[in-house]
């Protein structure tokens, strides 16, 4: 039997908590553009439906779910759930089909909070930055994580602030 996909969660958070503003980024990072897309190309991508609004549009390469409560919701080239569960089984589906092992998250803060217990490994970007928002990552420092990796970079002529990108992963029976 397959083992189950691991559920990355790919998010950008100021030193606040805000991940986000108006249904939209709060900065811009072009560097970390490239980041976050190297993170979810070729996997499935869950997000909720305000995510994909402030998208805007499917992202090449990627397998987009949107979790949503509305009926009506209907985009060509999406895979729509109604759901948590229907989202996660949606992504294991997808993520065989391509033949990789991870579903990624992409936000927003609310399906962040609904997943949190199932993520096992974080793809942080530290903005260095406490912009107003009115979305926000949720604590996670609690919870059984490890920091396995860590980039710092300057902001560069297409970044709004320095940003530090920090991997973490979930820690099972202590390793």
């Amino acid at each position: 039997m397959p083992q189950k996909p691991h559920l990355t969660f790919v998010v950008a958070m100021a030193e606040n908590r805000v991940i986000g503003r108006d249904n939209g980024l709060a900065w811009h990072l072009g560097s970390d553009l490239k980041r976050f897309k190297a993170a979810t190309l070729g996997k499935p991508m869950i997000m909720g439906r305000k995510t994909f609004l402030s998208i805007g549009k499917p992202l090449p390469g990627r397998e987009t779910i949107v979790l949503t409560r509305d009926p009506s919701f209907s985009v060509e080239g999406v895979h729509v759930t109604s759901s948590l569960e229907a989202a996660l089984a949606k992504g294991e589906a997808l993520a065989a089909s391509l033949g990789v092992d991870e579903i990624t998250v992409a936000g927003g803060g609310d399906v962040y909070q609904q997943l949190m217990d199932r993520c096992d490994r974080i793809i942080m970007t530290y903005v260095h930055a406490a912009p107003d928002g009115d979305a926000f990552f949720p604590a996670f420092e609690h919870l059984n994580f490890k920091e396995t990796a860590r980039e710092d970079h300057p902001a560069g002529p297409r970044d709004d602030h320095p940003f530090t990108i920090v991997t973490y992963k979930r820690q099972i029976n202590g390793t």
